[in-house]
């Protein structure tokens, strides 16, 4: 690859980056797209990898994040700990954006969750007085989209999504839009360790 390849697919993933962490597009596909069209280039060769664009909007949050980031993502990790903790038994695990800490505008805290039923989910939260709507969420696995329930939830002013998966689902996480590998969860004791780790 040539370095002016190169230096533009660099361009590419920090302006990328930049797109999702800060003008709240969560969708690598949109944020390459605007970054192609604010660089004036086309063509698929110069295109970062989401895994690329992950990377820079880490090394971003390095460079410029600051106490008001910081805490921001804190308050996201504490409600996440405190709605798996009220789901706790459906075996919830904290994915995507606030476990790995690239958090920007309009973030939402994102759960797994397994059921039989989402109905089961929903009777919790009814119980608990916890309001919620209904909604989906799609991922991809290799060729194939499959579709989820998933309930968003508003609790102490941060959206949370829960994604209901079949009990056995728990055993095979669905590939990370990132790197098409299994897609990285953590439990309870995983994110008080994170969390204690911030202290």
């Amino acid at each position: 690859m040539s370095a002016n390849v190169e230096r533009l697919r660099l361009r590419l993933a920090q302006e990328s980056a930049r797109i999702m962490l800060e003008e709240g597009v969560h969708d690598f596909a949109a944020a390459k797209s605007k970054a192609a069209h604010r660089l004036k280039t086309t063509g698929r060769r110069h295109m970062p990898s989401n895994l690329e664009i992950q990377t820079a909007m880490q090394d971003r949050q390095r460079l410029f994040s600051d106490e008001t980031d910081r805490a921001a993502l804190r308050e996201l990790r504490e409600r996440a700990l405190q709605v798996m903790q009220l789901l706790n038994q459906f075996e919830p695990r904290l994915v995507g954006s606030v476990l790995n800490g690239t958090v920007g505008l309009g973030s939402r805290v994102v759960l797994h969750v397994f059921s039989e039923s989402v109905e089961e989910v929903i009777f919790l939260l009814m119980d608990q007085k916890v309001s919620y709507r209904e909604s989906e969420r799609s991922l991809r696995d290799g060729h194939v989209t499959k579709t989820y329930p998933s309930l968003v939830l508003r609790f102490r002013e941060a959206e949370i999504e829960v994604v209901v998966f079949p009990v056995d689902g728990i055993r095979q996480s669905p590939p990370s839009p990132v790197d098409g590998r299994p897609m990285r969860r953590a439990d309870v004791a995983e994110l008080q360790y994170l969390l204690n780790s911030d202290d």
